[in-house]
């Protein structure tokens, strides 16, 4: 990616070396999964499977400074280039971008959604209109979820989550919540999945922008559309347990994630993302 010497983002809180709160250990990805419902409900569920393994809970990071100083500065371009998406996209329907925050966090951190932790992987919480990220997810992709992508891997990621901040703006993300809550767990299981192929579309609509912009080079695209393959539900669920149930899929699978990214990244058109 050519993001070296681009616009970084001042929408950004950085907590990093901060205590955050208790952590626990164990849970694996099954657990993470697990979390990560909780957040979509507002909920604080890490008391529940304790802290998943992926990432860490350590209040100092695991990356060297210069890891640091290279997550960190990218993490911010990339924020700042969904900013320049998202603020066309608006002016034209007539509205006005109102942009997230990132804080930047090690280890555990307090968010409007309850305690945010490093082992539930970058999350977007609608309370606050923040996106929590701790940079040593960076690595965690590689080692946990085998995904190779490194910058342009990391920067889907983040993009997946102003996504949701996206949805939280249109007014789609409260009324999904509301539909789940009234739900049995299959049918709310059923609406995650469609947000987050929502989010997936609309980080493809970001791709697609970024790629007018000269952000991507090579084979960046590709390893974007492994990085989605590879957090697929299915994929998540035979690397852990071995077997897939898609009754509990909360994401969506491998196939189903790389085809919405695509989606967005074709059309480059936010129309073009109704999941529902």
């Amino acid at each position: 990616m050519r993001w070296q010497n681009r616009r970084q983002s001042s929408n950004v809180e950085d907590r990093r070396g901060r205590g955050g709160g208790a952590v626990g250990k164990g849970g694996g990805i099954i657990g993470l999964i697990v979390v990560l419902v909780g957040m979509y409900y507002g909920v604080d569920l890490t008391g529940l499977v304790g802290t998943p393994q992926i990432g860490g809970a350590q209040q100092s990071s695991s990356l060297s400074q210069n890891q640091e100083e290279h997550i960190n500065g990218l993490a911010r371009v990339v924020l700042a280039e969904t900013e320049d998406t998202w603020s066309d996209y608006f002016a034209r329907n007539g509205q006005r971008y109102q942009a997230p925050v990132l804080v930047l966090y090690t280890g555990a951190t307090q968010s409007a959604c309850g305690t945010g932790q490093s082992a539930m992987g970058p999350f977007y919480c609608p309370g606050d209109q923040k996106i929590y990220l701790d940079l040593s997810f960076y690595e965690d992709m590689k080692r946990q979820l085998a995904a190779q992508g490194g910058d342009a891997a990391f920067a889907y990621v983040i993009a997946h989550e102003v996504g949701h901040h996206v949805q939280n703006l249109l007014g789609i993300l409260p009324k999904v919540h509301q539909a789940q809550q009234r739900a049995d767990k299959t049918r709310a299981n059923q609406l995650s999945v469609r947000l987050e192929l929502q989010a997936d579309c609309f980080a493809g609509v970001w791709a697609y922008n970024a790629r007018q912009r000269q952000l991507f080079e090579g084979d960046d695209v590709s390893r974007i559309l492994d990085a989605a393959e590879s957090v697929g539900d299915d994929r998540i669920q035979n690397r852990s347990q071995g077997y897939a149930v898609p009754d509990s899929f909360t994401h969506g699978s491998s196939a189903e994630r790389k085809t919405w990214f695509q989606r967005g990244f074709a059309s480059g058109d936010p129309a073009q993302c109704n999941t529902f």
